[in-house]
């Protein structure tokens, strides 16, 4: 900008380019106005505003204080209890638990007991029955081969008899 100003500075040209620093500065160079804006809302903000944020912010610290000293302290004794209190029921809820597992588990060892000493009661009568079928089977056997003996005999002796009457 200086270089161009001092080439125009004897010209005619001289009064156009202050006319366009002019209308550049007006159109382009915000920061006057920005300026003038920001002075404005400070001083608007500052004088609606107030302490207002600042005793907001004062209660805030007074309830934050409070709290840390007197609800905090509070509630951590009363969880604490609580938790306590929980913590037994639940071990002894457990204890329960652990004992009536074990309750059921020497009920369900002792039907398994009672099961396998059935088992082998049945397995022995089944042994005692089979050996009988086979002892009242080998009686069934000898008593027929006797009675076919009989019958041969019978027939045999029939056959002698009927020779006899066939010889007529």
């Amino acid at each position: 900008g200086r270089k161009r100003e001092a080439l125009a500075a004897g010209s005619p040209i001289q009064p156009i380019i202050k006319d366009v620093g002019e209308i550049y500065s007006r159109l382009l160079d915000h920061r006057p106005v920005i300026q003038g804006e920001t002075r404005y809302f400070v001083k608007e903000f500052e004088e609606k505003r107030g302490l207002r944020e600042l005793r907001v912010l004062e209660k805030l610290k007074n309830t934050i204080f409070e709290t840390n000293e007197h609800v905090l302290p509070k509630c951590e004794q009363a969880m604490h209890d609580n938790l306590n209190e929980a913590f037994k029921r639940l071990q002894a809820a457990n204890g329960m638990i652990h004992r009536l597992q074990e309750r059921e588990h020497e009920v369900r060892k002792l039907q398994m007991d009672k099961l396998m000493a059935l088992e082998e009661k049945r397995v022995a009568h089944w042994e005692e029955f089979m050996k009988e079928q086979q002892n009242i089977q080998a009686e069934v056997d000898e008593e027929h081969r006797k009675a076919v003996e009989r019958l041969k005999e019978q027939y045999s002796e029939m056959e002698k008899e009927l020779a006899k009457y066939v010889s007529f």
